[in-house]
């Protein structure tokens, strides 16, 4: 089995609830996905960074370093990371906090050491639904002085997301949707 089929196995089989939930953003939607089940694997977080970096290869130019917002980039950043190192490709990390500690460098943005001013960077998140906290981490990576070119997600939900970052100037790519998933663990 291939790492794409592989992955998506594993998000249908441990992230994908079929229930009535609300999302962060305040809709009701009819499933449930939790990618930290997945991110937080260690056979998912393998693939995780074998997929995304091969999408990454496929779809986008090169970027100077890779982060997003804190929770649901963090295990995505180390496992993009530590695949592209293992393809001799050496990407910096960073993690955008919702809001400056007040306390030491009073920064949003942890790990950007060594990551110049002006980089162009890819901004990763696990799930896409209205595209609010990419939003607000392009703000913040923005804010450093560094320039997000894309954004990668592992699955769009697809409600709107993809638009409004693509509206802000960032295109979106996915390695999955939500549809895919839901499909897969329909056929579980």
């Amino acid at each position: 089995m291939n790492d794409r089929l592989a992955l998506l196995d594993l998000l249908a089989r441990i992230a994908f609830e079929r229930r009535k939930v609300i999302l962060r953003s305040g809709r009701e939607a009819d499933f449930y996905l939790d990618c930290r089940r997945v991110t937080l694997d260690p056979e998912g977080a393998r693939l995780c960074g074998r997929v995304m970096v091969d999408v990454y290869r496929a779809a986008l130019r090169p970027v100077a370093a890779v982060g997003g917002p804190t929770m649901g980039a963090d295990p995505l950043v180390t496992a993009f990371q530590l695949r592209a190192l293992e393809l001799g490709e050496r990407l910096p990390g960073f993690l955008v906090r919702k809001e400056a500690k007040a306390y030491g460098m009073a920064s949003r943005i942890e790990g950007r050491f060594g990551v110049a001013l002006g980089a162009e960077v890819l901004l990763v998140e696990d799930v896409l639904t209205t595209g609010g906290s990419l939003l607000l981490a392009a703000e913040a990576v923005r804010e450093e002085g560094l320039v997000p070119v894309a954004a990668m997600v592992l699955v769009d939900r697809q409600e709107g997301g993809s638009e409004a970052m693509a509206a802000a100037g960032i295109p979106v790519v996915a390695a999955f949707t939500a549809a895919e998933v839901s499909a897969r663990a329909d056929r579980k």
